[in-house]
């Protein structure tokens, strides 16, 4: 059992939780994810690697409420523990000193942004960090990421923070300033990943993308986060979660990733979660 050390709501929907889990924090690195489950007759969702603590034994998980199984684990609180949390699953990421590195963030993909942004400052890259949500209540983890980018940009989609607009305007507007930006990282919905690699395709920016929103077992087996990169199909689960953005069939991808809404509402309805 897997015990909930600390519980915080970060924003509408947005759960924070630092669970005890010894042997993934010992081996858990940037861009890595872990499969829980919350009790014997609950389904294993994966999510995304927050924070690490190997001196406390702890791994950060942040989610949205979206569906039947992250809801359930919103309700739980501190002292309620998980039957399963295991991980560190999925390639870690290419960490080193490239340059200018660009990481940007959108609505909940800020969360497994942070130690990506975290390992890339210490690697003794110059980081400019852009974070974007819906409004300003949405945004997360500004202090947290501030801390460790030289220039923190911020935005919203109604302007209720930072310039009103997109994340890939405010990436683009650095591209028209003449900056020389070596690497770009971004995690967030697919949507926003696909319109941020084509961006940076017409610059031959070097873009990483991270596949998580569209994992589902986590291990291989299932098949469904399989995904065009290139000539070559390969599975976010056990292949990423990190790939060349230039390289994803996003158009596919957006398509596959919306196969399951009709069964998670009914699911949700089942359950008598809303």
């Amino acid at each position: 059992m897997y015990e909930i050390l600390e519980k915080k709501t970060l924003s509408e929907n947005v759960k924070l939780m630092k669970v005890k889990a010894p042997l993934v924090a010992k081996k858990a690195q940037p861009g890595q994810f872990v499969m829980l489950r919350i009790n014997d007759k609950g389904e294993r969702i994966p999510l995304t690697i927050a924070d690490y603590d190997r001196k406390k034994s702890t791994i950060t998980i942040i989610f949205m409420e979206v569906g039947k199984t992250t809801k359930e684990l919103g309700s739980l609180n501190v002292g309620d523990s998980l039957l399963n949390f295991a991980g560190p699953l999925g390639m870690p990421s290419e960490i080193e000193k490239y340059g200018t590195v660009v990481c940007i963030g959108g609505g909940v993909g800020i969360a497994p942004l942070y130690p990506i942004v975290k390992a890339l400052k210490e690697a003794g890259n110059y980081v400019i960090s852009i974070l974007g949500a819906r409004n300003e209540k949405l945004l997360l983890l500004e202090k947290e990421i501030g801390e460790f980018s030289d220039e923190l940009l911020i935005c919203t989609d109604d302007g209720s923070k930072g310039k009103k607009g997109f994340v890939s305007n405010v990436l683009q507007d650095l591209i028209d300033e003449g900056r020389k930006l070596d690497v770009v990282w971004a995690i967030g919905p697919v949507i926003m990943m696909k319109v941020v690699a084509d961006v940076t395709r017409k610059h031959d920016i070097k873009t990483v993308v991270s596949l998580n929103p569209i994992m589902v077992d986590g291990t291989g087996m299932c098949g469904g986060c399989r995904v065009q990169v290139g000539d070559e199909v390969k599975f976010a689960c056990v292949d990423g979660p990190e790939f060349d953005g230039h390289k994803v069939d996003f158009d596919n991808l957006m398509l596959r990733n919306r196969r399951f809404i009709r069964e998670e509402e009914e699911a949700c309805k089942l359950a008598g979660v809303v």
